[in-house]
């Protein structure tokens, strides 16, 4: 500026601008944006020795995202987080559509939007596509709020294609739930305990929560059965292998005396308070070992996997 003669008052955004050039120009490697002066021309501005940038014109499109985040905000009752992340999720729907002359809502058909999810979703992953157009068909109700289209269209975006068990379930190879075993110590209550737990899940395919909820009374030693207490209300009597009995006789002879009837009950106090389900645990009772997120599930789904017949295709041919 003292180059060229400028006041502190001259400090546009073209001077600003000319700077930066004229860094980039003699070779410089640092403070070559516009956002290295961000400090300084701030304290200036604060103090009135600069003059303020020209308000930029908004984009209708953003002004409109604006309105539909405070909406969410105030009469949704989302969080700010949640409301910003539905906004972005169709900042390209509005865009799209941003000219000269608006948004142009009015003329905003079922075709349209169609074209989008289509345009949009395929290239997605599941759950991004999934959460499109949801926020897309939540932008759709706030638009026939405010009055900007004249029919509700959120009931003409097509849902995204999600089917359960849909792919080849994920499961442990042989090798790992038998290293998986083999990791319990059998010297110890706990370990003999852990092996017990962790061979029910192998072998008969149960859940975490099915595991923790056996008791005592649950297995009929004479018949070789074990009571299973499935979801809801469904129990279930299924033959007990003779290597899962065995390990479980150990454990209920090497425990001691105890009030607790839980085959599977803890060694010590949990780490958070428990579930009230019988499938996540009651209190006083901890999930099995081994059901931490994603083992028991992959054991259980590595043991279905292993009992279906050879002549069953896994997948459609």
């Amino acid at each position: 500026m003292d180059a060229r003669h400028l006041e502190v008052a001259a400090l546009t955004p073209q001077v600003t601008e000319a700077f930066l050039v004229a860094r980039r120009a003699e070779g410089y490697v640092l403070w070559l944006s516009p956002k290295a002066l961000v400090p300084l021309l701030g304290y200036l501005r604060r103090l009135g020795a600069a003059p303020q940038p020209a308000a930029a014109l908004m984009p209708a499109a953003e002004a409109l995202l604006g309105r539909y985040r405070r909406y969410l905000v105030t009469e949704r009752g989302l969080a700010g987080t949640t409301a910003c992340g539905y906004a972005d999720m169709v900042r390209p729907f509005l865009a799209g559509r941003d000219e000269a002359d608006g948004l142009g809502l009015g003329q905003l058909t079922a075709a349209e939007v169609t074209e989008f999810v289509l345009a949009t979703c395929p290239g997605m992953p599941k759950g991004s596509a999934k959460l499109t157009v949801t926020a897309l068909r939540s932008l759709l109700g706030f638009l026939h709020v405010e009055g900007l289209i004249c029919e509700p269209l959120g009931q003409h975006v097509p849902a995204v294609a999600s089917w359960r068990l849909a792919g080849l379930p994920r499961a442990l190879e042989p090798g790992q739930v038998a290293a998986l075993l083999d990791s319990c110590g059998q010297c110890t209550a706990v370990g003999r305990r852990d092996f017990a737990m962790l061979t029910l899940l192998a072998r008969l395919g149960l859940r975490a929560g099915e595991v923790a909820a056996l008791t005592l009374e649950d297995i009929d030693w004479r018949a070789g059965e074990i009571t299973v207490r499935g979801k809801g209300t469904r129990c279930e009597r299924l033959p007990l292998p003779a290597d899962a009995g065995r390990r479980s006789a150990a454990t209920c002879a090497t425990a001691g005396p105890s009030r607790s009837r839980v085959l599977g009950r803890c060694s010590c106090a949990p780490g958070r308070r428990t579930g009230r389900s019988p499938r996540a645990g009651s209190p006083g009772r901890s999930a099995p070992p081994g059901s931490a997120p994603g083992s028991a599930r992959f054991t259980r789904t590595g043991c279905g996997t292993r009992q279906l017949p050879a002549c069953w295709p896994l997948a459609p041919r």
